[in-house]
């Protein structure tokens, strides 16, 4: 296999790969990661004097831990009504979902997406890393209520380890 971007076959060859409607078994099976849809564009670059590289078709994961959580990353998506199919298959334990803005939802369609998905937890991700992305957990905790979201809202600071049992 071809390497691209530097990462070498074990870490990107068919055993450690998946797609959309795929699911990988990982840890003897303790753990399973399923890609579901996420809209957005999808290229990584090498570093930044390189081209941007397609990268196929964007994924958010569903992440399930046995006798554990289920976590629900949304990737860089933005609000898509057939979110809400996400948790079908498994009642979602904590939801990690983008609120910047500009790139990606913010605060009005993360709320929705949340409400949608009515996970047990939410995390707001992806959002003052710099100027354009302007969503705030402040304004996501205010859509949030207005949507009578029953999940409850944690802001780790950076670097905060946190517990899915707190």
């Amino acid at each position: 296999m071809i390497s691209v971007l530097g990462y070498p076959e074990k870490q990107a060859g068919n055993d450690t790969t998946g797609h959309l409607g795929g699911e990988l078994k990982l840890f003897e099976g303790d753990v399973a990661v399923c890609f579901v849809p996420a809209w957005h564009g999808s290229a990584v670059q090498k570093d930044e004097n390189s081209p941007p590289v397609y990268a196929g078709t964007p994924t958010g994961l569903v992440i399930t831990v046995h006798d554990g959580p289920t976590i629900y990353h949304t990737g860089d998506t933005a609000f898509f009504s057939d979110i809400a199919r996400v948790s079908d298959y498994n009642k979602i334990d904590l939801m990690l979902v983008c609120i910047g803005d500009h790139f990606t939802m913010g605060p009005i369609r993360a709320a929705d997406a949340v409400k949608a998905v009515n996970p047990r937890s939410v995390i707001p991700i992806h959002y003052g890393t710099f100027p354009v992305l302007t969503g705030t957990p402040e304004e996501f905790d205010r859509q949030l209520k207005q949507r009578g979201v029953e999940a409850q809202l944690r802001v780790p600071k950076i670097g905060e380890t946190i517990s899915l049992s707190d």
